[in-house]
Formats: structure tokens, C-alpha cells, sequence
């Protein structure tokens, strides 16, 4: 046996030698194995990296209560897997001995889908990264600038991925750039309005002067409750029901009242009796005024005084505060004071002739 194993051992050796020598397509048997060995080796290693490393890592995001799981599957792996897969290819494929128009042609394949790739995976890690963030804050405005500003982000990310792919392939677009910044100078000459909306819209969105569902007054005239913010307009839906569209450089530019961070409004009013009421009626106004205005729910009572007299009336000015911000909230407690002081006279037979806020 010892003898056959001997006398074999020469000729299994050569012939071997001789299979491995085989050459096909200007490449030995050899050469093949060897780039095979490379893709299975590198398979291995990637099947083992994800089956035991990330899973490891995710088990120890969930037992931290780290929220890393769904940005690595997600975020990493899913876009990063064929990078992998496509480097052991080319890096297999790269030691053989082919012909130029083959070489050139699995080059620019390689570079166009390696470029593809990595966009993939930009696109999806700052998707995952980004959203993770934002999905955290409960700001409404925050969220929505996420769902406008990623489409915009995702084509900026082509666009450089395409540049680099065209430059690598070895396509002259300095010009095309240069173009490209003549005319994107041109273009917001023309657009000086639009682009000012947008910056403003970061400015609300940072600044934060207003955000969703505030109560505003501009410059005294418009009055309502955001209810959009969008990258050109905010929209406000006044008292009365109209909807306001106003752009975003105008509410920027604008003197902005905001109630909905007042822990409590100030609240003034005149009352007006006829000159007629006797000096006893007229001390008691201002007490049952102000007993009126204190059996009230979120109202708190300051002062009340007989102020003045005009055009036969005499005049108690009023002022209290209301407990919150909410504007309707106020005109309610507002309207259920005035029914109060008007029972209250009709009681006393005291003439009420003017009620007027502010």
C-alpha cells in the first residue's frame, strides 16, 4: 500500500500541475480558482459578518434600548451588502489576464454600478440617521421640513454622484459646471422673491416667531391661527373664517403678535352709565363689577374705577386678566362678563350706555 501511495504520488502531482496549467481564454485553470477562492472567501467572510456581528449588535441596541437596529439593517446593510459583493467581484476578476475592450468595458460597468450604490446608500443613511432624529421631535414644522427637504437632498446626491461617475469615466464637465453656476446665478436673480420665501421659511422654522396651531395678530389688522407653513407661504384661518395666505418674507418682515406662549392676557373694557345715575348706583358699580368678574372660572379681577365722563356718559374702566392664552376662550369669558354687568344694572336700574373693550 505504502508502495502505491509512492509510485502515485509523482503522477497525481503532474497531473495536477498539468490540470492547473490548463489554460482557457488566456488564463490557467489556476488563475480561475484562485478568483474563484476570492468571491466564495469574501461571501464567507460578509455572510459571517452579518449573521454574527450586526445580529450581536442589534441584540445589544435592544437590550440598551438604543434605537441602532433599524438604522444598521436599514441604513447599512441593506445598501452596503452589494458594495461588498461588487469589490470581491472586480477585485476576483481584476487579476485575469483579459483582452482591453473587455477590461475597459467591466471597468466603467464597475464604476457605474459602484457609483450606484453608494448613492443608494447615502440616500438611505441619511434617510435612516436623519429620520431617526427628526421622527424623536413631536414639532409638526420639523417633520414637515423633513418631508420637503429630502426629495431636494436625494436629487443633490445624484446629482454629485453622476458628476463623479462622468469625471471618472473621463467626460470634461468643467465646462458643464461652470455653465451650470452661470445659469443657477442667473436663475436666482430671477427667482429673488422665491428664494427669499425660502430662507424665511427657515427662519420660521428655527427662529420660531410662529409655529402650527398659534394664535397671531399682524400689524393689527389680520388675526387668526397658523394652521400651514410651507416653504413659500404660511397659511392663517382668521376669527371669521377666511383662509390668509400670506408669503413667508411678509410674516418674517411683519410685527407678530403671538398669545399662545402667555401664560395670562390682560383684559380691558369700559363701562358706560348715563350721566343720570345717582352718586350711590355709581359707587356700587365698581363692586359688583369686580364680584361679577371674580365668581368667573379663569378670569382674575385687577381693578375697576370710575375713570371719566364723555358726551353724557360716565365711564369705569375695567381691567382683569384671563387665565391662558386662548383667544376664543377669552372673548368667552369677555361676552359672559358683559351679559353679567348688563343683568346686573337692568337689577339696579342703572342705565348702561356704552361697553366697549380696550
Amino acid at each position: 500500500m505504502k508502495n502505491f501511495i509512492k509510485n502515485s504520488l509523482p503522477a497525481w502531482t503532474a497531473w495536477s500541475d498539468k490540470a492547473l496549467s490548463y489554460k482557457l481564454f488566456n488564463n490557467t485553470a489556476d488563475d480561475y480558482l484562485v478568483s474563484l477562492a476570492i468571491i466564495l472567501g469574501g461571501a464567507l467572510a460578509a455572510f459571517i459578518f452579518r449573521r454574527i456581528i450586526l445580529n450581536r449588535v442589534n441584540a445589544w441596541a435592544k437590550r440598551a434600548k438604543i434605537r441602532l437596529n433599524e438604522l444598521v439593517i436599514a441604513g447599512i446593510e441593506k445598501p452596503l451588502v452589494p458594495i461588498v459583493y461588487l469589490g470581491l467581484f472586480y477585485a476576483a476578476v481584476a487579476r485575469l489576464n483579459l483582452s482591453k475592450t473587455l477590461s475597459k468595458d467591466i471597468d466603467i460597468a464597475a464604476a457605474a454600478l459602484l457609483t450606484l450604490f453608494i448613492i443608494r446608500f447615502a440616500i438611505a443613511f441619511l434617510r435612516h440617521s436623519v429620520g431617526l432624529y427628526w421622527r424623536r421631535d413631536e414639532d409638526a414644522v420639523k417633520k414637515q421640513v423633513y418631508e420637503k427637504l429630502f426629495p431636494m437632498a436625494q436629487v443633490v446626491i445624484w446629482l454629485v454622484g453622476v458628476i463623479f461617475l462622468l469625471e471618472n469615466l473621463g467626460f470634461r464637465i468643467s465646462t458643464l459646471v461652470a455653465g451650470l453656476g452661470l445659469g443657477g446665478v442667473a436663475v436666482a436673480l430671477a427667482s429673488q422673491a422665491l428664494l427669499a420665501n425660502f430662507f424665511s421659511y427657515f427662519v420660521i422654522l428655527f427662529d420660531k416667531p410662529v409655529e402650527l396651531n398659534d394664535f397671531i395678530v399682524l400689524s393689527s389688522e389680520f388675526m387668526g391661527t397658523i394652521e400651514h407653513i410651507g416653504i413659500r407661504t404660511t397659511r392663517v384661518r382668521s376669527l371669521t373664517g377666511e383662509l390668509l395666505v400670506l408669503s413667508n418674507s411678509d410674516l418674517t418682515s411683519s410685527r407678530i403678535k403671538n398669545y399662545k406662549t402667555i401664560e395670562r392676557r390682560r383684559a380691558q373694557f369700559s363701562v358706560g352709565v348715563s350721566n343720570r345715575t345717582s352718586l350711590d348706583k355709581l359707587q356700587e358699580a365698581p363692586g359688583f363689577i369686580a364680584a361679577i368678574i371674580r365668581g368667573m372660572e379663569e378670569a382674575a379681577f385687577e381693578s375697576a374705577y370710575f375713570l371719566s365722563s364723555a358726551d353724557s356718559i360716565l365711564i369705569i374702566q375695567v381691567v382683569y386678566y384671563v387665565l391662558g392664552s386662548d383667544y376664543r376662550r377669552y372673548m368667552e369669558i369677555q361676552q359672559k362678563i358683559n351679559y353679567a354687568i348688563f343683568e346686573e344694572c337692568g337689577k339696579r336700574d342703572i342705565e348702561m350706555s356704552l361697553l366697549k373693550s380696550g
